[in-house]
């Protein structure tokens, strides 16, 4: 089994920062790629950024320059630096990883999600 833990979110005023934690844990031999979407209330669940297993980063349009994901492949986790919240971003933020259970096997972990709400 392999959980994930968010951490981090809440209501901050428009301009302001927030900093998402996601930790993983059980059976781990290796991840892969881990990820941060997002989903707002009647909207599908979208990726908001991504980093790969050797650094690479990916970010959808919206947040560039304001938001920065950043992993520890010691510690298992991954991290979401938010700044210059804008209300538009105000959603649940879920975590993601692509994990490598072994014996050959993959498993696509989600975390349980947490409230980001921008408002002043």
């Amino acid at each position: 089994q392999v959980q994930l833990v968010e951490s981090g979110g809440g209501l901050v005023h428009p301009g302001g920062s927030l900093r998402l934690s996601c930790a993983a844990s059980g059976v781990i031999f290796g991840i892969l790629d881990m990820a941060w979407y997002r989903q707002a209330p009647g909207k599908q669940r979208d990726l908001v950024a991504l980093i790969t297993d050797i650094g690479g980063e990916k970010y959808v349009d919206s947040v560039k320059g304001r938001f920065t994901i950043s992993r520890d492949n010691d510690k298992n986790t991954v991290t979401l630096q938010m700044n210059s919240l804008k209300p538009e971003d105000t959603a649940v933020y879920f975590c993601n990883a692509g994990v490598n259970i072994g014996y050959g096997r993959f498993h696509d972990a989600w975390g349980q999600g947490t409230q980001v709400t921008v408002s002043s």
